[in-house]
């Protein structure tokens, strides 16, 4: 990765690749219309963007992730990540790109409900490998909210247009809610095996020396081990299990504690910093919290 292009504005992209601005803060954009530019580097944009990338469509960075389908694969990117994309091998590909794009502004959302429900649109915080694959009759609505809200953009602004692009807009992201619950389901199998690891990763945490070096285990730190992003495996253990993950990071933790109270050579202060936690109050009050009683309680009856 040489550089990174950034894009401040809707019109800036636009102006770049010759596009008509027909909203400041929204736009469509068909691929395929786009004169080929290398596409080497990677991007950063100070909105919302999705691109709906078809088969023939230079490949984004998946890396070895299991593909459910290959008639479209949908990538979010919230304001100021970065995505890099990498040219497709084969010629007839790498110059004739095909797929759509949307791009829209925070600003557009101001005041409105979709605004102030957009963070709970947990997959702009995916990683691009952990993409929306479509299947042909999906790609075909996700395409139609798409063409109406290019409708509403040329057909000229009037006092029910804001409306109109704000819900299909909220339309859009509510199909794709519910695809990657369906993707969830149909990946059952490789989100399995992601449990297997994570419960490892926990496992191997507390058997080292980093609860001491650098206390409790985040969801972070287990998300990167597991090269996933932390909504998106907060989102599939919710999903799989109905807890988030740092409910598994806290049942993980209670195991463990409770193996160690059976020995009775340590105290639960020791026991609470070896397990990473600053003050040993948080830890007794985690534990009586997820089990019914004090550490102390919980030895006692042992």
């Amino acid at each position: 990765m040489e550089q990174i292009i950034k894009y401040h504005s809707i019109d800036q992209f636009n102006k770049k690749y010759g596009i008509e601005t027909l909203h400041p803060l929204i736009n469509i954009v068909d691929i395929s219309t786009v004169p080929y530019v290398s596409i080497s580097d990677a991007f950063s944009f100070d909105f919302y963007t999705v691109f709906l990338k078809d088969v023939n469509m230079g490949n984004l960075k998946y890396g070895r992730n299991y593909y459910d389908y290959q008639d479209g694969t949908l990538v979010f990117t919230a304001p100021g990540q970065i995505m890099e994309e990498e040219p497709s091998e084969i010629e007839s590909e790498r110059m004739n790109p095909k797929g759509w794009g949307l791009m829209f502004h925070a600003d557009l959302l101001r005041g409105t409900q979709l605004g102030r429900n957009i963070k709970n649109y947990t997959f702009f915080s995916y990683e691009v490998n952990e993409a929306l694959h479509l299947s042909d009759h999906e790609r075909k609505m996700i395409l139609e909210c798409f063409k109406n809200i290019d409708y509403e953009l040329r057909r000229g602004m009037d006092n029910h247009t804001k409306d109109l692009i704000i819900s299909n807009l909220e339309l859009f992201l509510n199909y794709c809610k519910r695809f990657y619950e369906r993707q969830f389901i149909t990946r059952s199998h490789v989100n399995s095996d992601i449990l297997s690891r994570f419960e490892k990763v926990l496992d191997d945490y507390f058997k080292s020396d980093l609860p001491h070096k650098q206390g409790l285990p985040s969801v972070k730190h287990c998300a990167n081990k597991l090269n996933l992003s932390v909504n998106y495996l907060s989102d599939m253990l919710r999903r799989d299990t109905g807890k988030s993950a740092l409910e598994h990071i806290q049942l993980q933790l209670i195991e463990v504690a409770k193996e160690k109270m059976f020995k009775k050579d340590k105290t639960i202060s020791q026991i609470a910093y070896e397990l990473g936690f600053e003050y040993p109050q948080y830890f007794s009050r985690l534990f009586k919290k997820r089990v019914g009683m004090s550490p102390n309680e919980f030895r006692a009856m042992s």
